[in-house]
């Protein structure tokens, strides 16, 4: 009986000691800042980010869905050393998470330049920006009212979002020089609900419709079809949508923003197709006004010229300024906010030297008629082989 009672106090401590024994605590995966500062490289160390949503083609394009052969191509795409599809996929991700978060805190009242210097902090952040590796692709467009597109505060710029505006939000991101281009339009009372959704419907009716062979003459017929369904009434006047005929969605290509091909807002006879492997920016711009846009005010973007000439330039602070851009953009566009930032000072004449020499291409500001009203919706498409995929399409547009 001794030995029992022993045997029992002596399983009973070794009871004690489990229950005092602490158990591993499982590693805790990071959670996002707010507003969001984590790199997403934290969050997919592998390298794999999030499919974007994905769409099956239609009509003769049915088969590639379940195709072998297809798939097989996907796949071998997939696997190229550029890790393509992996670089527009992050590149998306970190507009999701940017554009989310602005547009939780883009309220009337704020600058603009406060606007655009938090979102690209954010861009910055998450992508690991690193010159050419990584970051934001062209400036961020903060487009009011009847001004369309090209759009982004210069230095000292104190322009405040008032309570009747209507802005456009046009956000860029590269890896790799991969591209995405998404942008989105923002109200702050219903007058002009009716032109978002004019645009947005748009915008869905071009991703719906688009597919490999399509030609863009056709697209651009139904995309109209759908924006000028559609009209807003302002101050008991109706006033009918209208597309910005001026204006088109493009091709992207690599460190190219546009790369060739342009699907306009108006049909048209342009039969040039839609091609495997490919993809677009789909944005659709609608407008209250005339429908088509002129060059207004102060420039804030430019772009070296993809396979510029090789001019010789006389002025050695040009030259020095070129090669500034050269290593810290590339041909992906940049602003004056961006050169203040990597130190250039008093480069103005340099720059304008640059665009009179055909070098730097300056991209002015695009209006319509004082008065109007104008909104844009966008997403990058990938045309995959078995399927397309709207890499930046999210929970909120």
């Amino acid at each position: 009986m001794f030995l029992a009672m022993w045997l029992v106090r002596v399983s009973s401590g070794v009871a004690k000691k489990k229950k005092k024994k602490k158990k591993k605590s499982a590693k805790k995966k990071p959670e996002q800042t707010d507003p969001p500062r984590i790199a997403l490289s934290k969050f997919y160390p592998d390298g794999v980010y999030p499919e974007g949503e994905v769409q099956p083609y239609k009509d003769d394009n049915i088969w590639r869905t379940t195709s072998e052969e297809k798939r097989h191509t996907e796949k071998t795409m997939n696997e190229d050393p550029e890790r393509t599809y992996e670089s527009i996929r992050k590149a998306a991700e970190v507009h999701r998470q940017v554009r989310q978060h602005a547009r939780k805190f883009i309220r009337p009242g704020m600058k603009l330049i406060d606007i655009a210097e938090t979102i690209e902090a954010g861009t910055r952040a998450l992508v690991d920006a690193d010159g050419l590796e990584g970051g934001i692709a062209f400036p961020t467009g903060l487009n009011l009212n009847h001004c369309a597109a090209h759009y982004t505060p210069n230095p000292g710029d104190t322009t405040v979002l008032s309570q009747g505006d209507v802005l456009k939000v046009d956000i860029g991101v590269h890896v790799r020089g991969r591209i995405c281009d998404s942008a989105f339009t923002m109200t702050f009372e219903p007058t002009y609900d009716k032109l978002l959704e004019a645009v947005k419907a748009a915008t869905d009716t071009g991703i719906r419709e688009a597919g490999i062979d399509v030609r863009l003459g056709e697209l651009a017929g139904l995309i109209q079809e759908t924006m000028e369904s559609y009209e807003v009434e302002v101050a008991g006047k109706v006033y009918p949508v209208k597309p910005i005929e001026n204006f088109s969605g493009h091709s992207i290509g690599l460190y190219n923003i546009h790369a060739g091909k342009s699907l306009m807002l108006i049909k048209n006879d342009d039969e040039t197709k839609m091609e495997e492997g490919e993809y677009f920016a789909i944005e659709t711009f609608g407008t209250t006004g005339r429908g088509y846009c002129i060059e207004e005010g102060d420039t804030s973007h430019y772009a070296k010229i993809y396979n510029a000439p090789q001019v010789p330039l006389r002025l050695s602070s040009a030259k020095s300024l070129l090669k500034t851009i050269e290593n810290k953009f590339g041909t992906l566009a940049f602003c004056r906010r961006y050169l203040d930032r990597v130190g250039e000072k008093q480069y103005l004449f340099a720059l304008n030297h640059l665009v009179s020499q055909g070098v730097v291409q300056p991209y002015p500001p695009l209006c319509d008629r004082r008065g109007s009203m104008t909104a844009q919706f966008e997403h990058t498409v990938l045309l995959r082989p078995t399927g397309k995929e709207v890499v930046s399409r999210g929970d909120d547009y």
